[in-house]
C-alpha cells in the first residue's frame, strides 16, 4: 500500500484497526510513534548497487488503554511527515513489536481494516548467483509406462 492509498482509506473510516497476519487485532490503544522515510542503500550478492526507499510507520502499545488514534489525527501526522521529509507516494512498511524483536510488515486494506502482511527475504541477483528464476519443470512420466522400463538393471535408465 502506498501513502496516497492509506490516506484515501483513512478519510472513509471512523476508527482504525490493524490486523496481524495471524488474524489477531493490534490492541485498539496503539500509538503510531513514527512516520518517516527509510532509505536502504546496499550492494546485492551479485554486485549491483541498489537503493530502496519506503515510508515507515511504527506501531506501539502502551498501558494507556483509553488512548485511541483517530483517522484524522493519523492523516495529520502523515501530512506533516510529507511536508517535512518531502515524502513521495512510496510503499509503506509497518514496524510492530513481535515476541523477540521488531517485526516488519507490508500493508493492505480489506473490509475497513488495515492488514499487516508478512514480508519475505529474497535474492535480488538470482541471475548472477546461478539460481533459476523459475524452477525447471520435472519430466512427467506415465505411471502405466513404469512397468515397461527396466529399472536397476544394466540396460535400465534409472542410474
Amino acid at each position: 500500500m502506498t501513502l496516497s492509498e492509506i490516506k484515501k482509506h483513512l478519510k472513509n473510516l471512523d476508527t482504525i484497526a490493524f490486523i496481524l497476519p495471524d488474524g489477531s487485532l493490534v490492541p485498539n490503544h496503539f500509538h503510531v510513534t513514527e512516520v518517516g522515510k527509510t532509505t536502504k542503500h546496499f550492494i546485492d550478492c551479485g554486485g549491483t548497487i541498489r537503493q530502496e526507499k519506503k515510508v515507515n510507520f511504527q506501531l506501539w502499545n502502551a498501558n494507556d488503554y483509553d488512548h485511541r488514534l483517530h483517522p484524522e489525527k493519523l492523516i495529520h501526522i502523515i501530512e506533516l511527515s510529507e511536508d517535512i521529509f518531502n515524502l513521495k507516494d512510496l510503499e509503506i512498511e509497518v514496524e510492530y513489536q513481535g515476541e523477540q524483536s521488531i517485526q516488519k510488515f507490508g500493508l493492505d486494506f480489506k473490509d475497513g481494516q488495515f492488514l499487516l502482511t508478512s514480508t519475505q527475504t529474497n535474492c535480488l541477483a538470482k541471475d548472477k548467483c546461478g539460481i533459476p528464476e523459475k524452477q525447471l519443470p520435472k519430466p512427467k512420466v506415465k505411471l502405466a509406462d513404469l512397468n515397461n522400463e527396466p529399472c536397476c538393471s544394466p540396460d535400465g535408465n534409472c542410474c
